[in-house]
């Protein structure tokens, strides 16, 4: 008689999955990749480039043609090739703090923050990823505009009392600050998008913050304003890149120590959020 052995197949083992640990590098790369594959992040990035460097040329063409024709701006009088050259700063820093709110608040109104929580279920890292690689780029960008703006510039004011070279003291201070400004103003775009979730809103608290409040301020009588005043966000910025400083303004040093504090303050609102409430 025959008999029939079963012979037990062995399983088959599918091959092994690579198993891909979430670290800060990688979650650096997916930022990255995410700003780069934006078309709004290379159109926004060359208008703030355009306004930093076209704005600074108008303004020392300006201040050229008025001291040609002997008919100076009052607003010109005391200009100097710096902060000429640096006067397209304040239509700059809403280009890059609207794209900084656009980095974080775009993924809500679409959605894709779910994906990227998901893959990063800690969440914080996503945040301070999206802050140091846009805050780069942005730093970047306002530096290279504010070296270019006043190359250029500096060349139209030569042989006028605002003409300065990089040899000058101060000028390089001034535009690494302006620089660094920037940089600064797009991690807040970036912290804003994330604390309100929406673009309309972070863009509405951002150009409020920037342009509106220190305009409302000057309302107040003078001994208010001239307490208050120079702890604006804006205002302490314009001290980092401004040449000169008198008694109403603060020094440098202190209007970064006071930026990076609303900087912080920022980032750690966006932060509770993020780590406290659903998406």
């Amino acid at each position: 008689m025959s008999t029939l052995t079963a012979t037990a197949e062995e399983p088959r083992t599918a091959p092994a999955r690579p198993v891909y640990r979430v670290t800060g590098r990688r979650v650096l790369s997916s930022e990255w990749a995410k700003l780069w594959s934006l078309r709004s992040t290379w159109i926004t990035l060359g208008l703030g480039l355009l306004f930093l460097v076209a704005f600074g040329l108008i303004a020392a063409s300006r201040y050229k043609s008025g001291i040609n024709s002997g008919h100076m701006d009052r607003d010109f009088a005391s200009s100097t090739a710096v902060s000429l050259s640096l006067f397209g700063t304040n239509f700059a820093q809403l280009a890059l703090g609207v794209l900084g709110v656009l980095v974080t608040a775009g993924e809500y109104s679409t959605g894709m923050i779910r994906s990227t929580l998901a893959a990063v279920p800690r969440r914080l890292p996503v945040l301070w990823s999206k802050a140091a690689v846009f805050g780069l780029v942005a730093l970047a960008v306002g530096t290279l505009g504010a070296f270019v703006a006043f190359l250029f510039g500096s060349g139209i004011v030569s042989g006028t009392p605002a003409a300065m070279g990089l040899s000058h003291a101060g000028v390089l201070r001034s535009l690494l600050g302006a620089g660094l400004y920037l940089g600064l103003v797009g991690v807040i775009g970036v912290a804003l998008g994330a604390l309100l979730r929406s673009v309309a809103g972070g863009i509405s608290v951002l150009v409020a913050a920037l342009m509106l409040i220190p305009g409302l301020i000057s309302l107040l009588p003078s001994s208010w304003q001239d307490n208050i005043s120079p702890y604006l966000p804006s205002n302490a910025g314009e001290s980092m890149f401004a040449l000169t400083h008198d008694s109403t303004t603060l020094s440098p040093g202190a209007g970064l120590l006071v930026f990076l504090c609303w900087t912080a303050l920022a980032l750690g609102g966006a932060a509770y959020r993020l780590a406290r409430s659903d998406v």
